[in-house]
């Protein structure tokens, strides 16, 4: 039968590690770890404290510290899988994992499939003639020695890649081997992996060359699998599902998405959100299920590359393929504070806070700098918020565990506001109605780029007029949408009236809105 010796590489989420350690190693499989050396030592001991009785978990005797694209990946794996070998005589296959994949069918289903099917799973097309390489670097990661790591020393490995290039100090790619490329996520008959680590001592100049390549563990296991093992016997596959955005971006997978990761034609996912244990849980009561038929229809790629592209004509919020419904959810309330004076906005969310237990996040969709989870990507930009508002949306009310939350919007997201209040969650709005002195008109001129420091007092004085008039036909619009459950904070009005609005606005009792509005500041600029 079957039995599996995980190859884990990971740095963060100790307990997230050893859960996965735990749920894998109780189907009667195997684990074992490299733990970035670059990582707190509080974390790798937690984890070894914790895993130090499982007989089924072992850690890389050498831990090293890695870095993207660079052969320490390669190296801590290959650390990893001597270590395995050794304490695993009864492992038949091995499985790369990072700790973002979890199972996405039953170990049943996934012992019998690899029982029934003599092969190795692991993408190696060929490196020159295939178009894996989308975009930037190609034959330069090979001909090139790269030494230093582009992210964490950006000019020093431009230097001595140009450097290289000028001079002509090009090199040759080992005569036997053709080099293949691939996903980094492969899993491996035990006689594979053992012709690897044979050929891994023999094979010094092969070992030189990789050790320089960029982004190697694209490149190493996906030529040596290919270099060693029969045509016949590569499934050039990967056996883990995931996906990317137009962006480059892994795909992170929510609670929303279990359905649809059930159907596609792999045994494990990557990545799932830390932020979706919903998902999470329900993968690893999966996996430990017996008897667990799957309906494999596999259109998980096809079907977000189509509903993506919809989006970017304008048509974003049809329903996803792996939803329900595209709504925020029908049993939420968003509730949405508009003001053009963002200070005030927020000295109010920051009362709201400390008076409710109503999760509160600023000008998301305003300000690249507002903080937010991890998200899987879409967080990022300011860009990536507005496209896929909705996502990011239901992501925060999961993360949160709420089924309230409050924003801030400026009174210009005009098409944010027709798109959440057309949404089927309830939809509430508190708009706060300020005086604009001129001096503060004069600045928001300067902010918005129609003014600077030098612009004359004459051109000035013309100009405040005009924007006083846009900022007025702002609210004028957003009165004339004639949204439902429209509060209105006047800043002319008196505390009770505040209190009033306030109250009405998040469903509390008026009391309670008097201490939150209860400042002397609110309105100062």
């Amino acid at each position: 039968m079957a039995r599996i010796a995980f190859i884990l590489l990971c740095h963060k989420e100790p307990e997230a590690i050893i859960q996965q350690a735990e749920r894998l190693t109780a189907a009667g499989d195997y684990m074992s770890i490299h733990f970035d050396a670059r990582a707190k030592p509080g974390d790798f001991q937690t984890i070894t404290e914790a895993l130090k009785d499982n007989p089924n978990v072992t850690f890389a005797k050498k831990r090293i510290k890695c870095g993207w694209g660079e052969w320490s990946l390669v190296q801590a794996s290959l650390n990893a899988i001597e270590t395995a070998l050794d304490a695993f005589p009864r492992a038949t296959h091995f499985y790369m994992l990072s700790g973002d994949c979890m199972a996405i069918k039953s170990a049943e289903y996934i012992h019998d499939f690899l029982q029934n099917n003599d092969r190795d799973y692991i993408e190696s097309f060929d490196f020159f003639e295939s178009d894996w390489i989308k975009t930037g670097m190609k034959e330069d990661r090979l001909i090139y020695r790269h030494y230093f790591n582009e992210r964490t020393q950006p000019k020093r490995y431009y230097w001595a890649y140009e450097l290289q290039k000028r001079f002509g100090l090009e090199r040759e790619i080992p005569a036997d081997i053709q080099v293949q490329i691939g996903s980094q996520w492969w899993c491996l008959r035990r006689r594979t992996i053992e012709w690897i680590v044979e050929f891994t001592k023999k094979r010094k100049d092969v070992m030189a060359f990789f050790a320089t390549t960029w982004i190697p563990d694209e490149t190493f296991f996906q030529t040596l699998v290919r270099h060693l093992v029969p045509e016949t016997e590569i499934e050039s596959r990967t056996l883990t599902f995931l996906m990317f955005t137009d962006y480059g971006m892994p795909v992170s997978f929510y609670n929303d998405h279990y359905d649809m990761l059930l159907s596609q034609d792999f045994l494990f996912a990557r990545k799932i959100s830390p932020e979706a244990r919903e998902l999470r849980a329900r993968l690893g009561a999966l996996y430990a299920a017996e008897g667990v038929e799957f309906k494999i229809s596999g259109e998980g790629r096809s079907l977000f590359k189509f509903l993506t592209g919809r989006g970017r004509v304008g048509r974003r919020f049809g329903l996803r393929f792996w939803e329900t419904e595209s709504s925020l959810g029908r049993e939420r309330e968003l509730l949405i504070v508009i003001c053009k004076k963002w200070h005030v906005a927020k000295r109010l969310v920051e009362q709201i806070r400390q008076h409710t237990n109503i999760p509160a996040i600023e000008y998301l969709f305003n300000e690249e700098g507002t903080p937010l989870p991890d998200l899987g990507g879409i967080q990022k930009t300011i860009g990536k918020r507005h496209r896929h508002r909705r996502s990011m949306m239901r992501m925060l009310f999961d993360y949160f565990d709420t089924n309230r939350l409050i924003i801030c919007l400026d009174p210009e997201a005009l098409d944010l506001l027709r798109d959440f209040c057309g949404d089927r969650s309830t939809t509430r709005l508190l708009e706060i109605d300020v005086n604009f002195s001129e001096d503060y008109l004069k600045g928001h001129a300067m902010r918005i780029g129609l003014a600077g420091e030098q612009t004359p007092q004459e051109t000035l004085e013309r100009l405040l007029p005009t924007i006083r008039h846009d900022l007025a036909f702002e609210s004028d619009q957003i009165r004339d949408s004639n949204f439902g459950n429209h509060d209105y904070l006047r800043e002319y009005e008196n505390r009770d009236e505040h209190a009033r609005a306030l109250s009405h606005f998040l469903a509390i009792p008026e009391a309670k809105a008097h201490d939150i509005v209860d400042i002397d500041y609110l309105f100062s600029d």
